[in-house]
């Protein structure tokens, strides 16, 4: 369990361990220029306060991968920040979002029953029919009907828990090649 806690809180920090292959870019740090290792994006719910932090059990989980992993949960984060375009952090925030989507070669949605995310939802919405996204959508959020009815309609894969999950992602980072 410790050694769990350290990747989490050096994942968390962007940071690399010894035993962890995979690379954590956390917003707003720039998006490698090389394209030479898959990317997974971790979207989905992170309501803070509300949300747990799902993302660092799933970097903990993939820390043995030679992979990237997208964080877009940052620690510095203000509640603070207007969320307006007219507000520098707020859209920072969002354009790295957006650039950390269109990059990712795996994008994770995990909606979180007792959430509401509807961030995630758009971002659902627009990457959906990509034949990227890996969903976990558990009883208990807010909008599941739509979420299933959308994800059958566009085929999106659909994971039944957090261990499908990781093992979802990790069949795609095997099959993964340069692009």
């Amino acid at each position: 369990m410790g050694s769990r806690i350290a990747l989490a809180a050096a994942a968390l920090l962007g940071l690399a361990t010894p035993a962890m292959a995979a690379q954590v870019v956390v917003s707003p740090d720039a998006l490698p220029a090389a394209h030479d290792r898959a990317r997974v994006f971790l979207g989905g719910s992170i309501e803070m306060g509300v949300a747990r932090d799902w993302q660092a059990d799933l970097i903990a989980a993939l820390a043995d991968e030679p992979a990237i992993l997208l964080n877009p949960r940052r620690p510095d984060w203000s509640p603070a920040w207007k969320p307006v375009a007219e507000e520098p952090e707020f859209r920072r925030q969002v354009e790295w979002e957006l650039a950390a989507l269109d990059s990712a070669d795996v994008i994770v949605m995990y909606l979180a029953p007792g959430t509401q995310s509807p961030i995630s939802l758009l971002e659902l919405g627009l990457h959906g029919r990509s034949g990227k996204v890996v969903l976990l959508c558990p009883d208990g959020f807010w909008r599941k009907g739509n979420v299933d009815i959308t994800a059958d309609r566009y085929g999106v894969k659909r994971v039944a828990d957090f261990d499908e999950l990781v093992a979802e992602v990790r069949a795609r980072l095997r099959r993964w090649k340069p692009g």
